[in-house]
């Protein structure tokens, strides 16, 4: 499912969607998109919480689990179980704490050690491979890295 509404600038959340839009013709799989852009939203949302990444992360993960229990869905995951950059135990608690609010199973598996050979497979489709995490914040991150 796509919903990724804090992916900042503008132009990085068309890129990520049309690699998920590609990859999805390249392969046959069905995607369910919700195609919103709200980085005021995501704003306004983190500025309540005490970290940004929680609650962006039970941001998606709550719609993610409303529109897999509206479907019929018995489970949902997230491809954040891939990346070695993410805090495994955030998304497992995170994911059990929304699972168990909506009344749906988090599936967690760790699959960092696939993350290589991702890559590898979106190469050679042609697919555009994001550089940080998504968000304003971490775009910053990111830039400010490469800059030291």
């Amino acid at each position: 499912m796509w919903f990724n509404p804090n992916i900042h600038p503008f132009k990085e959340y068309e890129s990520r969607f049309s690699a998920l839009k590609r990859y999805e013709e390249k392969t046959g799989h069905d995607v369910i998109y919700i195609d919103i852009y709200d980085l005021e939203g995501f704003l306004e949302g983190i500025s309540e919480m005490e970290s940004r990444c929680n609650f962006c992360i039970e941001w998606r993960f709550r719609k993610t689990a409303v529109e897999c229990v509206k479907r019929g869905f018995d489970s949902f995951s997230s491809t954040l179980i891939l990346s070695p950059y993410q805090d495994h135990d955030r998304l497992k608690r995170l994911g059990k704490k929304v699972a168990k609010e909506e009344g749906i199973e988090f599936i967690y598996e760790d699959m960092r050690d696939g993350f290589e050979e991702h890559h590898q497979l979106a190469d050679e489709m042609n697919l555009y491979k994001q550089g940080y995490c998504g968000c304003i914040f971490s775009e910053k991150e990111r830039y400010q890295k490469d800059l030291k």
